[in-house]
């Protein structure tokens, strides 16, 4: 059975997949991917849009393996249309993501990128004229916006750490969305990009001095108010692992700010993340080939 892998992957990570009859296959490489696409069987996919092009071009195509829970690259339509099945992983990047979303708070209420330039800029000593802007995670109020497993887990690190935590999804919470925004000294964002929650995010209604952290989507988020809120002074600093484009453009104004944390789409991305994905992918494949019902199936 023909396994691609459309994944910018390391050499040991190439040969990993291989031993598993898996092709790795980088993003970037349109060449070989699209040589690959008339004999492929199973897609595993993970950033790079699967479009109705790209499934119009793979008439062998049984299965698109989302590595990761977020299936909004995906067209889902196309891939109900031709009979695929699209399935994904929720669960295999929790840990990881819970993680990189405390990372940015702290890089964020430490000032981090500063700290780090003053280091190495000979600005040892300026340091310590920071201390009404350095701050801690307990005694704040956190604001999770979506309560499915990464903020859950991320529920008890925060109240270990002594934050007040506040949450609210559709179906549970602890608080009104709006009273979410209004009192929380950070909001951190993890919800799936959907129609009903495209820019349900406007950084403009957060509490004045207040962080924002994106681990989730970049279209959850009014990037124009985002923009504002920080100019204005409104926001004290953004931690955010993704944009409404990506890759977001060397010129974007987010990157002109010092107090916004950045990181390429990688929150989810660590070895355990990897280890754990594959043998769940190479679990769906199995049961593709052996005609048993596929493990999270969306489509």
């Amino acid at each position: 059975m023909s396994v691609v892998f459309h994944f910018d992957g390391s050499d040991a990570l190439s040969t990993q997949v291989r031993e598993q009859g898996v092709t790795l296959c980088p993003e970037n490489d349109d060449a070989t991917f699209g040589r690959l696409l008339p004999e492929m069987e199973v897609l595993w996919h993970v950033l790079k849009p699967v479009t109705a092009d790209v499934i119009a071009r793979a008439p062998r195509l049984k299965l698109i393996q989302k590595i990761g829970v977020g299936v909004n690259t995906i067209d889902i339509d196309a891939a109900r249309q031709s009979g695929i099945a699209v399935c994904n992983l929720p669960g295999s990047n929790s840990r990881a993501v819970a993680e990189m979303a405390l990372l940015l708070m702290l890089a964020c209420l430490r000032e981090i990128r500063t700290l780090d330039a003053m280091v190495r800029n000979g600005g040892w000593y300026g340091a310590l004229k920071m201390q009404d802007r350095l701050g801690e995670i307990g005694g704040r109020t956190i604001g999770l916006v979506g309560y499915g497993a990464v903020p859950k887990i991320l529920h008890g690190i925060l109240d270990a750490m002594g934050a007040n935590v506040l949450y609210w999804s559709r179906s549970t919470r602890n608080a009104s969305y709006e009273d979410l925004l209004a009192r929380s000294d950070i909001v951190s964002l993890h919800l799936p990009l959907t129609p009903e929650t495209a820019g349900i995010v406007d950084p403009g209604q957060m509490k004045p001095g207040s962080i924002l952290v994106n681990t989730a989507r970049g279209g959850l988020v009014d990037e124009k108010s985002l923009v504002e809120a920080l100019a204005g002074g409104r926001l004290a600093a953004a931690g955010l692992d993704v944009f409404a484009s990506e890759p977001i453009a060397a010129d974007h104004p987010l990157l002109a700010f010092p107090n916004v944390i950045c990181a390429p789409h990688i929150a989810w991305l660590t070895g355990e993340t990897l280890n754990r994905s594959i043998a769940a992918a190479l679990e769906n494949v199995r049961r593709l080939r052996s005609g048993e019902p596929l493990m999270n199936r969306v489509v």
